[in-house]
């Protein structure tokens, strides 16, 4: 009895572990399907967006379809245009020469009668008449091949906008998530179809497991009350095992753990089959991804380029100009000092003559003085005194113009250096020497005078 309680407990102990088994199964099933459930949906909103980012291009390609065919149309029309008019300068200028024709004969048949006058007037006019409606049609023919050519030219310019304008990039990513999608639910679907096949082959092979043993049930005898008993309780089912040998159960067991281990590995396997689809899909993405990166990283290093291009040029420019100012400074500060020179020099000039002018003056009033001097002789002699004294101030001022005089033309950088206060000692020697020739000069005159 003990042993059937171990063998059923076994027993229970394993369909146990079948039925959980199962339920993992079946879970995993469910959450499979849930997730192609979202795929799918996934899947369709992409591709809805992506039959809209279609749908768009295919309206901005029929709109240049469009587009195109009317340019063609306003060609067409254009070249007709100017067909019609060039017929119609042909018939003006036909117009005009029969009407040269017509004035030359009705000048040459004005001699005639009246009534060849009065048709030949009358001609003249209906041709006057044809030629300026000929006239208007040709300007309105032209108005019209001109608003032709301007609608020519903005249809050219709207066809080459839409030409140059490129593939949104919201398109290219839908088109990657798309396609990543769709891989996936492929490789879903792929490994749904397994685990519904292994789940398959285990309930049936669970089925006949459970029929062999309903079978084999009731081949067992009965020996006694207690075994009916025990037949009768749910341990009957254990009496289908009694005949059975320990090797059969035990591979039967082996075998049933093998296939659920391999149940397990072959669900853990598609797990990182798609997981590593999953990872394909992504690194496809990123390079996708990378490679528009890459393409806007090279247009934005030629547009730095040509930014740096632009400013090397402007900093060469720069430098030119700078040199060029440089150029003009060093210029006008050599202009300036060579005015600045040319006015000292002028300065100086102006006052060698200034001082040659006093000079002479002083030479003249010099001279004056002695002539009074001498037609004073026989005078008063504090009168003499007095010119001696005039005189002696004048000679010291000539002395110290010609001093002056000399040091401006022998040292001229030195004579704007000289101060005042050497001037003026100047002055001071110069006036005591000529105090003392004064007095020498009047001892001698008194002397001179005292003989006679």
């Amino acid at each position: 009895m003990k042993k059937l309680e171990k063998e059923y407990t076994v027993i229970k102990t394993k369909e146990q572990s079948d039925i959980a088994v199962l339920r993992c199964l079946r879970q995993e099933n469910r959450l499979l399907k849930q997730r192609v459930e979202l795929l799918e949906k996934e899947s369709s909103g992409l591709a809805e967006r992506l039959v809209r980012g279609q749908v768009d291009l295919a309206e901005g390609e029929e709109e240049t379809f469009a587009l195109a065919r009317e340019v063609q149309a306003l060609r067409r029309a254009n070249v007709d245009a100017q067909q019609r008019l060039a017929v119609a300068q042909d018939e003006i200028r036909s117009l005009e020469m029969t009407i040269a024709e017509n004035n030359s004969r009705q000048s040459s048949l004005e001699g005639m009668e009246g009534t060849g006058s009065q048709k030949g007037e009358e001609l003249a006019r209906c041709l006057q008449r044809e030629l300026v409606r000929a006239r208007l049609h040709a300007a309105e023919r032209e108005a019209a091949e001109r608003e032709l050519t301007a609608r020519i030219a903005e249809l050219e310019n709207e066809n080459k906008s839409l030409r140059r304008q490129r593939v949104d990039n919201n398109v290219a990513h839908l088109q990657d998530e798309l396609i990543a999608v769709k891989l996936r639910e492929a490789e879903a679907n792929l490994s749904l179809k397994d685990l519904r096949q292994r789940v398959t082959e285990i309930s049936e092979a669970w089925q006949r497991h459970l029929q062999e043993h309903r079978q084999e049930a009731p081949a067992t005898p009965v020996q006694s009350n207690v075994v009916s008993d025990i037949m009768a309780t749910p341990k009957k089912l254990l009496r289908a095992w009694e005949g059975r040998s320990g090797d059969v159960q035990k591979l039967e067991e082996e075998l049933m753990t093998t296939r659920i281990r391999e149940v397990e590995a072959l669900t853990e396997l598609k797990e990182l089959r798609l997981k590593v689809m999953e990872l394909e899909t992504q690194v496809q993405v990123s390079t996708n991804q990378l490679r528009r990166q890459d393409e806007e990283a090279r247009q934005l290093r030629e547009n730095l380029d040509a930014a740096l291009q632009r400013e090397r040029v402007l900093q060469t420019r720069q430098r030119e100009f700078q040199h060029k100012y440089a150029d003009l400074e060093s210029k006008a500060k050599y202009d300036s000092m060579q005015a600045n020179i040319r006015n000292m020099e002028d300065a100086q000039r102006i006052a060698e003559l200034e001082t040659e002018v006093s000079e002479y003056k002083l030479k003249n009033e010099v001279m004056a003085t002695e002539g009074e001097l001498r037609n004073n002789m026989d005078g008063d002699s504090d009168g003499i005194q007095e010119l001696q004294e005039q005189v002696a101030v004048l000679k010291a001022e000539v002395m110290r113009l010609e001093a002056w005089k000399s040091r401006a033309l022998g040292h001229p950088e030195l004579s704007c250096a000289v101060s005042f206060e050497d001037d003026l000692e100047e002055d001071e020697k110069l006036k005591l020497i000529l105090r003392r020739e004064s007095s020498t000069s009047f001892d001698l005159s008194a002397m001179s005078r005292k003989p006679t």
